[in-house]
């Protein structure tokens, strides 16, 4: 049902190929790029990434001729570039495995099938975001708190948290300023959400004024 455009008889690419598994790869970016746009967060450096992606994986699928096991190996450097310097959510990660595939389904002459996965992956994703999770709660949080290298970390806060949280865990302990600190991170579910403040007070008397810092819990990410 979905043949290719291009002639895999042959290592010829013509022009009028070229172009539109191009035009093809550039709309459905685009496509990908508003979807994501309108449903979540994102800056204008990742809309244009998304954009460019399926253009730039379908050129290095062109440029092997074919050699499927080449071009994916090379291909996939291009989902690395974007994280090598700041972390991403599950989501943008999701989002650029989908750009990846739309370029690799034009880069090899299937612009009907590539229309056809971006179109459904679109609508998807735009039902699914809508199924609320019980993790979505505002009082999931996690904090982050430092604390004196003198203070036993293990259980210095537990009084405090099981005050003001209905349930906690400590998932990460590293050192800062040289070694002479801790900074301790915490996932958190909070009983009343209007007594956040008084929470971070009393952390900030046992920890001697230390840093605290309260955010929204955002699951694993790539990096912590």
């Amino acid at each position: 049902m979905f043949s290719s455009i291009i002639d895999s008889t042959t290592s010829v690419l013509t022009i009028q190929n070229v172009l539109m598994c191009t035009v093809v790869s550039a709309l459905l970016g685009l496509l990908i790029a508003v979807i994501y746009r309108k449903e979540s967060d994102s800056s204008k450096n990742f809309f244009i990434s998304l954009v460019m992606l399926p253009v730039l994986v379908q050129t290095v699928i062109m440029m092997v001729s074919g050699n499927l096991g080449t071009a994916v190996a090379v291909a996939g450097t291009f989902s690395l570039v974007r994280f090598r310097s700041m972390q991403g959510t599950a989501r943008e990660i999701v989002y650029v495995f989908f750009a990846m595939a739309i370029g690799l389904a034009t880069g090899m002459g299937y612009v009907t099938f590539a229309a056809l996965i971006a179109v459904m992956g679109s609508i998807i994703y735009l039902l699914v975001s809508r199924i609320s999770f019980p993790e979505d709660s505002e009082n999931e949080k996690e904090l982050r708190i430092t604390i004196a290298e003198d203070l036993d970390y293990t259980n210095a806060l537990d009084d405090v948290l099981n005050t003001y949280t209905s349930k906690y865990s400590l998932y990460r302990v590293k050192t800062v300023s040289l070694g002479s600190m801790y900074e301790l991170r915490y996932r958190v579910t909070l009983k009343d959400i209007s007594k956040e403040k008084e929470m971070l007070d009393e952390i900030r008397i046992r920890n001697g004024n230390l840093t605290v810092v309260s955010s929204r819990y955002v699951g694993n990410m790539m990096s912590l």
